[in-house]
């Protein structure tokens, strides 16, 4: 049996000696740097934390979750027969006793009839527009060239021929129609029924 002998040192090298590697000094980061990397991922863990334990939508103050409200759509046959049911009424308790006083009947409502007052340029029939009365105005309305206009015609044709009276006017006048005439005005302030 052969022994192993330990590895003898062989002869010196001869060839020409590498040089020794250069040693890179390691760079430790500066204490701001890690501060600033230890800060960041403390905050992005703060938000992510936050955003973790605030209740949801679906969840209560208490953490519970809530129920979801429910929809419902109606079918379309649904909805045309509700459409046909007659309304439900409800009626009124009855009175044991009678009132003290009567309660005042509703009083009836007049009927809408001319106006008395007006404004506007136009045609306005007399007796069914506006009654038949004396009007009067303060004169014309403001523009750049201020005329109040009015003519009395005996029809709604607007022909010369159907002019009965007419008048230009600076300041504050009064036009008597009867009924069945058309009053034109043009160019003046509101027209009030006078006295």
């Amino acid at each position: 049996m052969t022994g192993i002998s330990p590895m003898q040192p062989g002869p010196p090298h001869s060839g020409p000696v590498p040089p020794p590697m250069p040693s890179v000094p390691t760079r430790r980061p500066s204490r701001a740097k890690t501060w600033l990397t230890h800060g960041v991922t403390a905050f992005v863990a703060l938000i992510i934390g936050v955003a973790i334990g605030s209740p949801d939508a679906t969840e209560d103050e208490a953490g519970r979750e809530r129920p979801a409200p429910t929809v419902t759509t109606p079918s379309l046959a649904a909805e045309t027969m509700r459409a046909h049911e007659p309304l439900a009424t409800e009626t009124a308790p009855a009175r044991t006793t009678a009132p003290s006083t009567p309660l005042p009947s509703p009083e009836p409502t007049a009927k809408p009839g001319p106006a008395t007052s007006f404004k506007g340029d136009g045609q306005y029939l007399v007796g069914e527009d506006i009654e038949a009365a004396t009007y009067m105005t303060a004169g014309p309305a403001d523009g750049l060239f201020p005329n109040c206009y009015w003519a009395r015609h005996k029809d709604a044709s607007g022909e010369f021929s159907s002019i009965v009276a007419n008048g230009n006017v600076q300041g504050q006048t009064r036009v008597t129609v009867r009924k069945g005439e058309y009053l034109e005005v043009k160019g003046c302030l509101p027209w009030k029924k006078a006295g």
